[in-house]
């Protein structure tokens, strides 16, 4: 998938440079051709030696070679490559990025790189998390840099959170996963639920879930990427949908998600149904706030909320492919496959709450597909952007 990819590693100045020999090694047995630029900082943590040991090239530093004036054109270092991938990338390099500030090599031929560039930030959790930083990952984002998200666990510092870089493993599959997507899904209509429905009581309360929409949205933006124009129906959530291809519908309620979709179906041709949609809604709701009783219990009456799923599956088209999402506590896979029979879907995602890092709120998921036949694909913990890469990789091989 990269033999014969040119590719452009940027290293900075921070503790996972060292994640870097074994990043270079992984590109080189995959067949890449590598060019290691380095800031001046970078090679107080690993050597340019080393790096240019393993990536059989010279190590790029400065402008020029002082003692021959030979000159590192960072123009001719941007056509070369068929991608640039900056890792570690600490706060400072990120929000020079994000900038336009050209103040060393690495910086400087990103600016002139005509290629996809990938950028794999390592930093302590407080600063990854800083809003200064967020809002630099988010501007690149919307230039186009595809950002590798950083793991959790133990950091330089001592404490423990996100901010590691991400494995070296796991930085080559993304860029390889880049290269082979072929854009598998162009032309193609793609509807998305996402998020939570919120069931109003009165003005102040509701019913709800603890569900973030990260799987939903992930799902959205790795459709996007591999060029289908989605329809993302979103119930409340404080995440943006970043890719322009994606159109996003807001909704609070159970009905309101369901009219939405109901709409878009018949033009679409996948159907994703990650929501986390509510069963119940109170049958009588409030206009003024309900005050606090001195005595006596609040009877709050429920009615059942449409079935979307139900619904989308009894007016299914040939041809439309449909996949849903179970969440559950027990007889996970028995009440999985009955779900994907009942509600004619083409696939349906599984993950448990009794999986530790996974389900409502964490950044990663661990799932097993579940096909009409019963035929089971588990997958390993992961980050859920990861997640959605895999579940569209399925979702393709139904497709053909």
């Amino acid at each position: 998938m990269i033999d014969g990819k040119n590719i452009i590693l940027g290293i900075t100045g921070g503790i996972a440079a060292y994640k870097c020999a074994a990043l270079v090694r992984e590109l080189i047995k995959r067949g890449a051709n590598v060019r290691v630029v380095m800031t001046p900082l970078a090679k107080q943590f690993i050597t340019p030696l080393t790096m240019a040991t393993l990536a059989q090239n010279p190590i790029l530093v400065d402008f020029f070679d002082p003692e021959n004036g030979a000159w590192n054109s960072h123009v001719s270092l941007g056509l070369w490559g068929d991608a640039y991938l900056i890792a570690p990338a600490t706060a400072n390099t990120i929000g020079k990025m994000a900038n336009g500030i050209a103040d060393n090599l690495l910086l400087t031929a990103y600016l002139s790189a005509k290629c996809p560039v990938f950028v794999a930030p390592a930093m302590d959790l407080d600063m990854y998390r800083h809003p200064a930083v967020q809002k630099n990952l988010t501007t690149l984002q919307h230039f186009g840099n595809h950002i590798i998200e950083p793991a959790s666990g133990f950091l330089a510092s001592g404490l423990e959170g996100k901010g590691r870089m991400e494995e070296p493993e796991n930085i080559v599959r993304y860029i390889e996963h880049f290269f082979s997507r072929n854009r598998d899904l162009k032309g193609k209509k793609v509807l998305i639920t996402a998020g939570p429905t919120y069931e109003k009581i009165d003005p102040v309360r509701f019913i709800g879930n603890y569900s973030s929409g990260k799987m939903g949205y992930a799902l959205a933006e790795e459709c996007a990427e591999r060029g289908a124009e989605v329809s993302l129906v979103s119930g409340p959530v404080s995440l943006q949908a970043k890719n322009p291809r994606i159109t996003r519908i807001d909704i609070e309620s159970a009905e309101e998600m369901y009219n939405a979709a109901m709409k878009i179906a018949p033009e679409t041709d996948i159907l994703i149904l990650c929501a986390a949609v509510a069963d119940y809604t109170p049958a009588k709701k409030q206009s003024e706030k309900i005050k606090r009783e001195k005595t006596g219990d609040l009877q709050l009456e429920l009615k059942p909320t449409h079935d979307i799923a139900a619904a989308l599956g009894q007016q299914k088209k040939e041809g439309q492919i449909m996949i849903g999402f179970a969440l559950e506590t027990a007889n996970e896979e028995d009440n999985a496959k009955e779900k994907c029979m009942r509600k004619n879907l083409d696939f349906i995602v599984l993950n448990s709450l009794n999986d530790s890092n996974a389900g409502f709120r964490y950044d990663t998921n661990k799932i097993t597909i579940i096909d009409r036949n019963g035929a089971k694909t588990p997958f390993e913990l992961k980050d859920k952007k990861l997640v959605a890469k895999d579940i569209v990789d399925y979702l393709v091989g139904k497709m053909h």
